[in-house]
């Protein structure tokens, strides 16, 4: 079952909160979807789950992670998180909230929206699902838009950054389902 945070607490940076659970994804935004076969059967399904919701898979990724989340326990609505990248002085912090989660029997993941201070405004979710003959997926699915100066002047560079990023994710992913 999807759940929604509810939209009174927010401290949310655009106005379409739970869009990625949902088609289409709004217009006016920067749209991504990237699609990585991870494996098959319900080991590697749960494995992913598991790599995908505790923040693991961001973490062996390269990103730094900090907040509500643990890399123990799965997240949950209203669960605060500071994603940073970069090194020392270079590092960009991204303050995101989850919007919702998804743990059903085939389908396990989340999105996250944009704080304030995020150099761009938008969503982003990150879904392990498992079709019915077995075969495990991983998908990003995002729409954004600069928030700040120094993504509005790199311009196309960010969507090419941010696809990079999905496939590299990926990558970690399936490496995470497969050592299960």
């Amino acid at each position: 079952m999807t759940r929604l945070i509810s939209a009174g607490r927010d401290a949310f940076s655009y106005p379409d909160r739970g869009a990625t659970a949902e088609r289409p994804l709004p217009a006016g935004y920067h749209h991504l979807h990237h699609r990585t076969r991870i494996g098959h059967g319900r080991a590697a399904f749960e494995a992913a789950g598991i790599a995908v919701t505790t923040f693991r898979a961001h973490r062996t990724s390269g990103m730094r992670v900090r907040g509500d989340i643990d890399g123990t326990v799965a997240v949950r609505p209203g669960s605060r998180v500071t994603v940073g990248i970069g090194f020392g002085p270079l590092r960009i912090e991204a303050p995101c909230q989850v919007v919702w989660t998804a743990y059903e029997p085939v389908r396990i993941g989340f999105a996250y929206g944009t704080l304030t201070g995020h150099p761009e405004c938008g969503e982003e979710s990150f879904v392990v699902a498992m079709d019915p003959d077995g075969t495990v997926w991983f998908t990003v699915t995002a729409f954004s838009r600069p928030a700040c100066w120094y993504t509005r002047l790199a311009g196309p560079v960010i969507p090419f950054l941010q696809l990079r990023y999905a496939r590299h994710l990926g990558r970690h992913v399936r490496r995470l389902a497969s050592a299960a």
